[in-house]
């Protein structure tokens, strides 16, 4: 078995090394029409397609299991790069990441509250009203009381009625504890950044 991920691996990276025009911006749109988050400290998009070396770094360093990688489903650029999906597994800021990552494509980034409000920005939470208990007059707060960012990120109003604030960072947590079917918060990703100062 591992014989073979070896060998789809070495094909992948021999056809990835023998079509630079496939990493140009078309190809780092998403392709799978599936939501997904570069992990905290990550480049935009087209930078950290170039800068991320597929070592796998960043996922041994995590300890929340939350960063998976693409295979060929989100086009040949991003294979085997690595992604959170919030709703299966959010990121709790750790930060350990960046630490890891040998090539820069996630840039270390201090396990400190100034740092990581400045720095990080892997999207930002969106609520639906519509679907969100509190908005249908049962309190919940589910999504408040899961997030490390309390009265930054969200903070709730009436029957606890959440409410995004500027600071909210994506890191997902309160789309992965939201128990509504289908989930009443989501992180709308940031795919778009750029390089951190």
């Amino acid at each position: 078995m591992k014989r073979r991920v070896f060998l789809q691996d070495l094909i992948a990276s021999a056809v990835i090394l023998a079509a630079p025009a496939v990493t140009g911006a078309r190809s780092t749109r998403q392709k799978t029409g599936m939501r997904y988050l570069r992990p905290p400290g990550a480049l935009g998009e087209e930078e950290f397609i170039t800068h991320c070396i597929r070592c796998g770094q960043c996922s041994e360093s995590c300890p929340n299991h939350c960063i998976r990688f693409f295979g060929m489903e989100n086009g040949l650029s991003s294979y085997n790069t690595p992604y959170i999906t919030p709703r299966d597994q959010a990121c709790i800021l750790c930060m350990k990441c960046g630490v890891a990552c040998p090539s820069g494509a996630i840039t270390p980034i201090p396990r400190d509250l100034d740092a990581i409000l400045e720095k990080v920005r892997m999207g930002k939470a969106r609520v639906d009203e519509t679907l969100c208990l509190s908005y249908q007059g049962k309190a919940c707060g589910v999504c408040y009381r899961a997030c490390p960012l309390q009265d930054l990120a969200i903070k709730v109003g009436m029957l606890e009625q959440p409410h995004v604030l500027e600071d909210c960072i994506g890191c997902g947590l309160c789309e992965r504890s939201c128990i509504q079917i289908p989930q009443a918060i989501r992180i709308i990703p940031n795919l778009a950044r750029k390089r951190h100062s």
